[in-house]
């Protein structure tokens, strides 16, 4: 098939490579009226830039203009974030006005909660509109697609139905790989998947607050519930609380349209409410150490992105703290492997702000370490070093990622989440 891609996000990107790597000729553009060779298509995911320069040198993947998207493209794919639908509005409108023969495969894959294909249909409404959730994951993007044990797909038309199977045959072979639904029911899907991973993170969280009064170890009972095969592991780890964009907006979306209904639900504002509040945890234990006396001391943060294996900070734990932090005159010594470069960005030039290419260097003269993001090269730190580098020994691990005897062993004073 000829597959025009417009679009970009991750889930966009994604899509581009996998498509091209499976023979599929595809053109992706990215921005509409920018010139191709002004477009970057590089992710802080390796493995995804790794095969979209891969796919571009096999001549399989295009970068392309608006302008050079062929004629006789069979299936078209749409993936913006809630920030873009004016340009989608846009988009559509130029699509409109090309002697395009219709019906053509029009796929919906963008972050706009309810109604959002309905309104893209309601301007092309001779082809044949699908929803196909962005699910991927930051991070491990290939995998959490292909591995996919079953793919929601807005659609109910049988002739469209077979399309979609054929477009997405290489790495969906099979029938039972598909869950066809009504669109509003997919789209509604999608933010409720969103809604109990939230509540789960939140749920477990709030139990982190009530095990760490009464002296347990929230890593024993999160271990405990695990093994009971109804629960599972997944999106069950006390933290420092969740982020990401799209995530957190389906969260809002879905809250906001449990409201508008009438329905009277407290649950999706109070797992909002909680994660919002979970983001200043480490602040607030950093103030109970220190007793309020704050002033003119230096803190050390390893981890700014919202997750690890990305340079996205949307809506990431480290504003609320850099707010916190900074609102008691401390200095902040920041470290992250990709998110920096974002940092610099929002928050510019500051002498409260010291950005460190080198995870050691934020720790010099440090009154404290704060673990905010779980990036691998934090796992297993040079104790000896970190104690020689800094003012005091306090490690606050926000994602309970070190084991508190040894590193109390070490000599520091350890505080997690719930433990």
């Amino acid at each position: 098939m000829k597959v025009a891609i417009f679009g970009n996000t991750l889930y966009a990107g994604v899509m581009s490579a996998l498509l091209s790597e499976s023979g599929h000729s595809v053109y992706w553009c990215s921005h509409l009226h920018v010139a191709t060779d002004d477009l970057q298509y590089s992710f802080h995911d390796e493995n995804v830039s790794h095969l979209l320069e891969k796919q571009r040198q096999s001549g399989f993947l295009k970068y392309s203009e608006f302008e050079q998207i062929p004629l006789d493209i069979d299936a078209y794919l749409f993936s913006f974030n809630q920030t873009q639908e004016p340009q989608v509005y846009q988009l559509l409108n130029a699509l409109k006005q090309r002697p395009i023969i219709h019906p053509k495969l029009m796929i919906n894959a963008s972050t706009f909660g309810l109604h959002g294909t309905e309104r893209f249909q309601q301007i092309l409404s001779d082809d044949d509109w699908v929803y196909l959730p962005d699910t991927v994951q930051e991070g491990n993007a290939l995998q959490s697609l292909t591995e996919a044990k079953q793919l929601i797909v807005g659609c109910i038309q049988v002739d469209v139905q077979a399309k979609v199977k054929e477009l997405l045959r290489p790495f969906f072979p099979l029938a039972q790989h598909y869950l066809f639904m009504p669109v509003l029911d997919a789209e509604f899907t999608k933010l409720s998947i969103s809604g109990m991973l939230a509540t789960r993170i939140s749920y477990i969280n709030d139990l982190a607050v009530v095990a760490e009064k009464l002296g347990i170890d929230i890593a024993s009972v999160r271990q405990g519930m695990a093994a009971d095969n109804r629960i599972g592991t997944a999106y069950l780890a006390p933290g420092a609380g969740f982020g990401g964009e799209n995530f957190s907006h389906d969260i809002l979306t879905l809250s906001n349209t449990v409201a508008n209904t009438g329905v009277k639900s407290q649950l999706l504002a109070q797992v909002w409410e909680i994660n919002e509040q979970q983001k200043e945890i480490l602040f607030r234990k950093f103030w109970n150490y220190y007793r309020g006396d704050l002033q003119g001391k230096t803190v050390a943060i390893w981890g700014a992105s919202f997750k690890e294996n990305t340079s996205s900070i949307q809506q990431s734990p480290i504003h609320q703290m850099l707010a916190a932090l900074w609102a008691q005159g401390v200095t902040v010594q920041l470290h992250d492997p990709q998110a920096l470069e974002e940092i610099s960005t929002m928050y510019g030039q500051r002498d409260d702000l010291i950005l460190c290419d080198d995870q050691y260097d934020a720790v010099q003269a440090a009154h404290g370490l704060c673990v905010l993001t779980a990036w691998k090269q934090y796992w297993s730190p040079d104790f000896k070093q970190l104690a020689q580098c800094m003012a005091h020994p306090l490690i606050l691990d926000g994602r309970n990622i070190y084991d508190p005897q040894y590193v109390k062993a070490q000599g520091f004073a350890y505080m997690g989440v719930g433990r």
